[in-house]
């Protein structure tokens, strides 16, 4: 057994509410000691979301439980390649004598060259995220994944390893000729724990009396942005495809999108059976997900797909586009059935008149969705990613005698270092 304890740093754009659990989950883990810097504090403050279209500060505590600091951003702040650029990191990761430090930033951006950089004048393990499942671009220009396809292989070979959210990324990144041993999946997780309490406290007939639905009628969900890419048009278009008399259709969530929504509901003469509940938080949601009957997620891409896992965590089963990465992982294994082709308004309508035919069929698929996050969570992430750190680890050969550069760092050394086991 590998007694070995790891320094580590993690580096993330900002603080967000699913991986704050992870974070306090990894302090917690006797073979880490971990520490994250911020490059900024958007989301743990009040701030204009872009995606949103509105000030959002998230209701739940995102940095209590571990160790953190913010390193001061000399960027624009915005998407750019100069959004982000942190260059406090180089001091930081020279001085820590970190054995690993894991990027979250994406690569698009100064500050993940100077991480980068920086762990290897360190002799510190590097590794990073990849969420991605495709090559093909949002824009649909074939000249990108070309261009994807020449470069993607020496990018991910800058990574002692590449740690993937789900299955899809993993082959991906096998297709892209990177061994398998360089390549770890850390499961994309949310606090299930949390999540399955909060669901047993809600009132469910009472929200769903809220929204004018009663206990006969079948309750579908959006819950997203309302952003051209997550397709709600395709969720209203199927809905009124299917006229379903005695359901409702709401939508959760904020985006430049809502206005057409609203005015499209109007002509297909659904506006009745139609909500719009607006940016719901954190502790909201789980009333949402628990009184729905059927969430949909109809995006021509999202990389793994968060609400999947917290819908399913609150009983309620899931369809989903091909483009959605958590179907493989976790729809699938439910029903393959709640899968269709994206953009295909007929395919979802047929999903939705058959949820809407059998109730018995609707609750199994519930009880399913909930028994399949049992071995998708927090525990085998952390898994995951300390077994990702101890590969990295192995392939470092640090020069003996190799002292970090002292630099003030505040996150202080271990009082004992342990060689690796033979």
């Amino acid at each position: 057994m590998n007694e070995r304890r790891y320094r580590v740093l993690a580096i993330a754009a900002h603080p967000v509410q699913y991986m704050a659990p992870i974070f306090r989950r990894m302090a917690a883990h006797p073979a880490l000691d971990l520490h994250v810097a911020y490059c900024s504090l958007r989301g743990a403050e009040a701030g204009h979301d872009p995606e949103f279209g509105a000030s959002i500060q998230w209701d739940i505590p995102l940095l209590d439980g571990y160790s953190w600091s913010q390193v001061s951003n000399r960027g624009s702040g915005g998407e750019s390649f100069f959004g982000l650029r942190n260059p406090g990191l180089w001091k930081m990761i020279r001085g820590g004598n970190y054995d690993a430090v894991l990027c979250f930033t994406g690569y698009l951006n100064a500050t993940f060259w100077i991480a980068c950089f920086a762990a290897r004048q360190s002799w510190s393990a590097f590794l990073f995220g990849a969420d991605t499942t495709t090559l093909t671009p949002l824009d649909g220009r074939m000249w990108k994944r070309r261009v994807k396809r020449v470069v993607w292989p020496l990018l991910f070979r800058l990574a002692d390893q590449v740690i993937v959210p789900s299955s899809g990324t993993r082959e991906l990144m096998l297709s892209l000729g990177l061994p398998g041993d360089r390549v770890t999946l850390t499961p994309y997780s949310v606090d299930n724990d949390w999540w399955i309490q909060k669901s047993a406290e809600i009132d469910r007939a009472s929200v769903r009396t809220g929204w004018g639905a009663s206990s006969a009628d079948i309750v579908i969900l959006f819950c997203a942005k309302l952003q051209p890419w997550k397709r709600p048009l395709d969720l209203l278009r199927a809905f009124a495809k299917a006229k379903l008399f005695n359901a409702l259709l709401v939508f959760a969530g904020e985006g430049p999108l809502r206005s057409q929504l609203e005015s499209e509901a109007a002509a297909l003469g659904v506006a009745s059976r139609v909500r719009f509940l607006g940016f719901v938080n954190q502790t909201q949601l789980p009333a949402i997900y628990t009184s729905a009957d059927l969430l949909v997620l109809p995006s021509v891409y999202d990389a793994f797909g968060v609400v999947v896992n917290e819908a399913m965590l609150c009983g309620c089963p899931v369809v989903v586009s091909d483009r959605v990465g958590a179907g493989r992982d976790l729809v699938a294994p439910v029903c393959p059935e709640l899968i269709y082709p994206c953009g295909d308004t007929h395919a979802l309508a047929a999903i939705l008149q058959r949820a809407y035919a059998s109730r018995t069929w609707l609750s199994g698929l519930g009880y399913a969705a909930r028994a399949r996050m049992e071995t998708w969570g927090p525990p085998e992430n952390i898994a995951g990613t300390v077994e990702a750190i101890a590969r990295g680890v192995a392939r470092i050969d640090r020069p003996e005698g190799y002292t970090a550069i002292r630099t003030g760092v505040e996150h202080a050394p271990l009082e004992t270092r342990r060689k690796p086991s033979e």
